[in-house]
């Protein structure tokens, strides 16, 4: 057996307050029952709601990093929920209860002079302590945030105070974003932003390509469709501190073969969303194959999602 992984903080939190963001948004005020300091945290941070029946769902932190007696997370009710955000609309009500790990970060603000960001529908809510930030730091900053049609949009009432930096753009009315207006030519000194759906991030990734590596960061709801394994083959993933050398077939993932040999590891969305499977890499070439890394750390090959990434070598040393 390994050395289990140092768990994530997780709490039992009272919903304290409930409002209807927008239509179909349902705005959470979560505090600990003694109404103590919860975690710190910074822009761009998540927690996963620990449900009935063993869901588990990411919602990203949209409240105040400086204010440690509550969190506030916004929960689009989907047309395909698979049971989460129903289940929070339905069930978390003013006085409910409900378990919560995290923070985790995977979208962390990196300081720059200038911010674009790019926000789709309940994308706005990583987005908005984000805005909030760069104008608290004096950076040149703007957001276009787009949504199907106002009504829709949550939160547009807090970012009246910005004035002219945000661009509300509700498509019933402006059609699709403007991106190539927006984003322009490349700047060396600004980053790019953006979380939304699919459709969305790919439109910005295509127009982000000729900028510098890096100037864009993304995050996805739903896992990026992805190509065919580099290899088919099986292969070995060496346990370093359970000193366990653990065979991966092909129709297994690294996290069920390690958890089949008796290894501890962390996981939460199993679709390599969410970073809780990140796995530091010790020797080997993995295929990554998650919607977390980026291009640059993808390339160094230091860490890999282990609930979705597979090998392009035939042997991976892993520190679990």
């Amino acid at each position: 057996m390994s050395n289990p992984p140092v768990p994530e903080s997780e709490h039992c939190l009272v919903v304290a307050d409930r409002l209807e963001a927008a239509d179909g948004v349902a705005s959470l005020t979560l505090r600990l029952p003694n109404d103590g300091p919860l975690p710190q945290w910074e822009p761009g941070a998540h927690v996963e709601l620990l449900l009935d029946d063993g869901l588990v769902r990411t919602y990203s932190l949209c409240g105040d990093p400086h204010d440690r007696s509550s969190w506030r997370i916004g929960v689009l009710r989907t047309e395909d929920s698979r049971g989460g955000s129903a289940y929070v609309h339905d069930k978390l009500h003013v006085g409910g209860r409900v378990r919560v790990r995290g923070p985790r970060n995977n979208f962390g603000l990196t300081p720059a002079r200038r911010y674009l960001f790019v926000a789709g529908g309940i994308g706005i809510t990583p987005i908005l302590p984000m805005v909030a930030a760069a104008e608290s730091a004096g950076a040149k900053w703007q957001l276009l945030y787009g949504g199907r049609s106002r009504s829709s949009m949550a939160f547009i009432d807090e970012l009246a105070r910005y004035g002219d930096a945000v661009t509300v753009r509700p498509q019933d009315r402006f059609g699709l974003l403007d991106l190539d207006g927006f984003l322009g030519e490349p700047d060396d000194e600004a980053l790019v932003y953006c979380c939304g759906p699919e459709p969305l991030l790919a439109a910005v990734e295509e127009r982000c390509r000729a900028w510098r590596p890096g100037a864009l960061r993304v995050e996805r709801f739903r896992a990026k469709e992805q190509e065919a394994p580099a290899e088919s083959a099986d292969f070995d993933v060496v346990c370093s501190r359970s000193a366990l050398t653990v065979r991966v077939t092909p129709d297994q993932s690294v996290l069920q073969a390690v958890r089949a040999a008796g290894v501890t590891a962390l996981s939460s969305c199993a679709e390599g969303i969410c970073g809780t499977c990140e796995t530091e890499v010790l020797e080997g070439a993995p295929d990554h194959r998650d919607s977390v890394l980026s291009a640059e750390e993808r390339a160094s090959g230091e860490t890999m999602m282990i609930c979705v990434s597979r090998a392009r070598t035939p042997r991976l040393v892993l520190d679990l």
